[in-house]
């Protein structure tokens, strides 16, 4: 029994509610299945984000709250949460984003790559973006 208990308080990411959710930081509903993210704290409280840029506006804000998950969606697939931490971003005029940062989560640097080569932009990792973000 306590260990069904433990294994039910363990955080775990929640799919994101499109077009019902709203984001934590800027207040605006998630709809766009390509940018919106999610934060759960190591206690399982889940934040969802519209875009990357308010997940790492948010965590510029928070001292000390360790998480368990930080997500981006993977832009190639829409609606599909990937671990934030190990993705890579690419900032390019030519994509859009829902805040306007015109940010975009990739599965790896070679698919980042191969998007650059079209749209152009610049390709950073999770530390480079919230460097950049941090300007």
């Amino acid at each position: 029994m306590a260990l069904l208990l433990a294994s039910s308080c363990a955080p775990k990411p929640e799919p994101v509610e499109y077009g019902a959710d709203m984001c934590h930081f800027c207040k605006m509903s998630i709809v766009s299945r390509q940018h919106a993210a999610e934060a759960v704290t190591s206690k399982g409280k889940v934040y969802k984000f519209d875009a990357t840029e308010c997940l790492v506006h948010f965590l510029k804000e928070q001292n000390g709250t360790e998480y368990a998950y930080l997500l981006a969606s993977d832009y190639e697939r829409p609606g599909t949460l990937m671990p934030a931490e190990s993705s890579t971003y690419l900032i390019s005029p030519q994509m859009p984003s829902p805040m306007g940062a015109f940010l975009s989560a990739f599965s790896s640097p070679e698919r980042a790559q191969a998007f650059q080569q079209e749209k152009g932009g610049e390709v950073l990792s999770w530390q480079q973006l919230q460097e950049r973000l941090r300007e």
